[in-house]
């Protein structure tokens, strides 16, 4: 059984603490580095950007778990991305790391990395430094919010959440998170980062290969604008603190109620990434079904989620089913459009190609709420897929055509 618990935060579960620290990055009076700490050493696995072009601090995690090393400490910085920052962006990244690792007497191999925010821009390496020292010196369990709030850039509100999950034998494993991410969001992943904790003693291979599933159906089945960044981490470190017994298969009991909650919380971030996208006034849920499999289902459903003209219909309430047939046209998913039926919010407006009569001014009622739907069945097999989209207002032109200005 998976249990949100009220007020669930990153270091919810045993043997998690966290410090925040204001170091003057590029937010003026504002928290701007976190510091995560876990008591125990920490199995960890971890996904990164898919992008070429990746920030020195992607590339020094990438090549920390390559060795295969326990975590005890994460540090996030936000407000400079430390990308295409050259030889200066390595060295800037491993002093962040070896700052941890003085600050707390841990080895730097067990001190992972994380930055975002502008591009190109110098690391202030010393004001980092000087804000890690007041980060660990305030550690605590209740600092899993403010630890959140640090990490946002163009974020309106802090994403975080934890469950309790209750194991076939009775003993409760928690499993927290957060995550900072608006804008610039788009498999695989986006420009998002994201650190989900647990106390369950969990192997690092199982850990693997139960962040590769989750992935799929949570952080990567979310698209803001269709972008990429440089900076995209997901990071899951389990510590062992909880008396349960390790988790060693992902398809017996207790392994499936942990990947359950594992599930609740990366989707229960992924959607509110979404929900806070840049300018954002709908959370779209589209699911395509009758594709000839899920893979092509999931093609189809991303390519209408990242349409620019979808968007923009979905934030005029316009119930233009064209636009989305047309992306599922040139989505590559094998489609014939005499089988496709679309339905907005529940009502539907084409089948089997054509177009039906229907009230445009209810279809319009039913697209200007908060939360919308788009239902597509293919017609041609049993592939199904969900994925989740906000739509494309004027302050998310504003919001991108200022970031650095």
């Amino acid at each position: 059984m998976v249990t949100f618990l009220a007020d669930g935060h990153v270091t919810s579960p045993r043997g998690w603490r966290a410090g925040v620290a204001a170091c003057g990055i590029k937010y003026a009076n504002r928290d701007d580095l976190a510091l995560l700490v876990s008591d125990y050493p920490a199995t960890a696995a971890a996904v990164f950007t898919t992008n070429a072009v990746k920030a020195a601090p992607v590339r020094y995690d990438m090549a920390l778990m390559a060795q295969g090393h326990d975590l005890r400490a994460v540090v996030i910085n936000a407000g400079n991305a430390n990308a295409c920052t050259g030889s200066d962006g390595d060295a800037a990244a491993a002093a962040m790391a070896q700052a941890v690792a003085q600050a707390l007497d841990l080895p730097p191999q067990s001190v992972f990395v994380m930055s975002t925010g502008t591009i190109g821009v110098p690391m202030p390496v010393e004001k980092i430094v000087r804000g890690i020292a007041v980060a660990a010196s305030h550690l605590s369990q209740d600092h899993g919010p403010a630890a959140a709030r640090a990490i946002m850039t163009t974020d309106t509100r802090p994403k975080y959440c934890a469950v309790a999950v209750t194991l076939p034998d009775g003993q409760v494993i928690t499993i927290g998170g957060m995550a900072k991410g608006a804008g610039m969001i788009h498999p695989n992943m986006a420009t998002m980062l994201a650190v989900v904790t647990t106390d369950a003693t969990v192997p690092r291979a199982v850990l693997d290969q139960a962040l590769r599933r989750v992935l799929e159906v949570s952080f990567n089945s979310i698209s803001i604008d269709g972008d990429t960044s440089t900076n995209d981490t997901l990071l899951v470190m389990a510590n062992g603190a909880s008396p349960a017994p390790p988790i060693t298969d992902l398809d017996d009991p207790a392994g499936s109620a942990f990947y359950a909650g594992l599930v609740a919380v990366c989707q229960h971030l992924a959607h509110a990434i979404v929900r806070d996208g840049e300018g954002a006034t709908r959370f779209v849920t589209i699911t395509v079904r009758g594709a000839v499999n899920d893979a092509e289902a999931k093609v189809a459903a991303m390519t209408i989620a990242r349409s620019p003209l979808v968007k923009t219909a979905l934030f005029g309430a316009d119930p233009n089913w064209g636009r989305v047939l047309c992306a599922i046209g040139y989505s590559g998913a094998t489609v014939d459009p005499d089988r496709v039926v679309l339905s907005f919010g529940g009502m539907r407006v084409l089948e089997n190609g054509l177009p039906l009569p229907f009230d445009e001014k209810a279809a319009h009622q039913l697209l200007d709420v908060p939360e919308i739907t788009i239902d597509a069945d293919l017609g041609l097999g049993d592939g199904q897929a969900t994925v989740w989209t906000c739509d494309f207002s004027y302050d998310y032109v504003r919001i991108n055509a200022e970031y650095r200005t």
